[in-house]
């Protein structure tokens, strides 16, 4: 219990809960919609915009972010259209987005240390300011929800549905969107560009495995991927690994155990 005292170590714990948050919000919304694989292209083109900040000097948060946001936006305007397929959209920006990511990291003078916590994740690096990042998104996404929480389950489950009660469907879609994206680079210090779809989706596929109901899948979520959070972190100081990848088996380790669990005691709880 002596790392408790380390600056880094309460830092590592204070980003994940809010990062936990973050996740748990937008990653049920994403299972819901089936939006893994957009989510995953948008993570990927995240790296365009960290490139871009390492070439050009900028803060590679904040360049990503941007990007991610504008690929995000892309997709979901390029899959409306009739002569655009949406897995074609996706992996338009996934491939452009790694493709700027790799030249102008190339291109960038100087070596930067920094870029494979990016792809793999260090949630020990994390800073104040990244965990400033995190309170805010997860406020700002809990008031969202909060207010909205009904038109987000109509445009979850039926957007026919959700329009024919004049919801407008095009303005949450968007916003939504630019939630992901932003979450998804919040937490790239935690996880990085590889691993980070994994912690918006398995926590909400293990809640499914108890629940049906939208509103206990996000709380559960929320519960497992903090949870997932902190056995990571012990194993990651235990067997000296990364904690990135730590994170994401420890969260496998409860979607296995759990389903395991589950079928051997043939429960069939439903909440």
């Amino acid at each position: 219990m002596n790392i408790l005292q380390y600056t880094f170590f309460q830092n590592a714990l204070l980003g994940s809960l809010f990062a936990s948050v973050a996740c748990g919000l937008i990653g049920t919304y994403i299972v819901t919609r089936r939006l893994v694989f957009i989510s995953g292209g948008i993570t990927h083109a995240s790296f365009g915009g960290i490139g871009l900040g390492v070439f050009f000097g900028f803060s590679p948060i904040l360049s990503a972010a941007v990007f991610s946001v504008l690929s995000a936006f892309g997709v979901e305007w390029l899959s409306r259209r009739k002569d655009m397929r949406e897995d074609s959209a996706i992996a338009v920006f996934w491939t452009f987005g790694m493709a700027v990511g790799i030249i102008f990291s190339f291109l960038s003078p100087g070596f930067a240390p920094d870029l494979s916590s990016y792809l793999f994740g260090n949630i020990l690096t994390i800073t104040r300011s990244d965990i400033y990042i995190l309170v805010i998104l997860s406020v700002v996404m809990m008031l969202f929800f909060t207010i909205f929480l009904n038109p987000i389950i109509y445009v979850s489950f039926d957007r026919e549905f959700a329009r024919s009660q004049r919801i407008p469907v095009l303005f949450f879609e968007y916003v939504l969107m630019m939630f992901i994206a932003l979450t998804i680079v919040s937490c790239l210090r935690m996880v990085g560009i590889v691993l980070a779809i994994s912690l918006l989706t398995i926590p909400q596929m293990t809640a499914n495995l108890f629940t049906y109901r939208y509103k206990l899948i996000i709380v559960w979520s929320v519960l497992i991927g903090y949870a997932s959070c902190l056995g990571g972190l012990f194993i990651s100081y235990a067997y000296n690994v990364p904690s990135g990848a730590s994170i994401i088996f420890f969260s496998i380790l409860i979607y296995v155990g759990c389903k395991i669990g589950k079928s051997i005691c043939k429960i069939n709880i439903r909440f």
